[in-house]
């Protein structure tokens, strides 16, 4: 009796001839568009090799949810403004004006602070502050108020920052703990032990935060900027390919198919 078995090795073999001779670079049949309701364009990616490479494996996709990854940890992606070049991400360990969060510190890879910081009216608030915090000391000049608001109206209108006005290490006769409206670059040069807070917040867009906003209605989150490197990927995109890189070199390409990628355009 004759085995069967050898045409289906001999094919097994092949096939995996066949894969394990694509390069790199042209192992990717597609590069996904989408991530649950979050288009994904250029310079981003969610597929090794596609984007730019200099924002390579910052974002992940799962079956509907959109994450920024940074050196602290994933943070769920709301929105990407490709016009504004803006992208506002989410910190679940983060408290809100409803929700009172452990701490943990929000750090981005040197990378990342230079080609995706946030922007400059993303407004970090440093909560139950220490009167022996630096910020309150020799660093006081990096705490300001913002649009004629200050850290009362924190306190007075979150009810989840209520608390420290009955707790808090100087909440005597009425009075609210300390706390530092800053910037992100505050946060990047001290953590919140050095800071000596028990809690932070963020807002953003508060440019557009009028004096009479209680802060139920500010915008919270971390609204990150980027800015979409000059590679020619428009010709690209005209051409039908999808703009790329090699995995190996990072040297940009055109994806145009699994078995045809250029430098400059698909169809050359």
């Amino acid at each position: 009796m004759k085995s069967t078995q050898q045409p289906t090795l001999l094919i097994f073999t092949a096939l995996m001839i066949s894969v394990s001779s694509l390069h790199p670079s042209q192992a990717l049949s597609s590069c996904r568009n989408l991530c649950g309701t979050i288009a994904i364009n250029y310079p981003f990616g969610v597929d090794d090799g596609c984007g730019a490479p200099q924002y390579r494996k910052m974002l992940n996709c799962n079956s509907s949810d959109l994450f920024f990854v940074a050196q602290s940890g994933n943070y769920k992606v709301r929105s990407i403004d490709y016009d504004k070049q803006t992208m506002v991400v989410y910190d679940p360990g983060m408290s809100t004006c409803t929700t009172l969060q452990p701490h943990h510190d929000f750090i981005l890879t040197d990378i990342q602070s230079v080609v995706m910081p946030p922007t400059p009216d993303t407004i970090f608030a440093l909560l139950n502050c220490s009167i022996d915090s630096p910020v309150l000391n020799r660093y006081k000049s990096l705490c300001f108020n913002f649009s004629s608001h200050n850290c009362d109206e924190l306190y007075n209108g979150c009810s989840a920052f209520k608390i420290f006005h009955v707790n808090g290490t100087i909440g005597v006769g009425g009075t609210n703990p300390p706390c530092c409206f800053t910037g992100y670059n505050t946060a990047k040069l001290m953590n919140m032990d050095i800071l000596d807070c028990s809690h932070y917040t963020t807002m953003y867009n508060v440019d557009e935060i009028d004096g009479g906003e209680a802060p139920m209605d500010w915008s919270y989150g971390i609204e990150l900027s980027f800015v979409v490197p000059k590679t020619g990927c428009e010709l690209c995109q005209g051409s039908g390919g999808t703009c790329g890189f090699d995995i190996e070199t990072e040297m940009t390409l055109c994806l145009c198919s699994i078995s045809s990628n250029s430098t400059r355009q698909c169809g050359e």
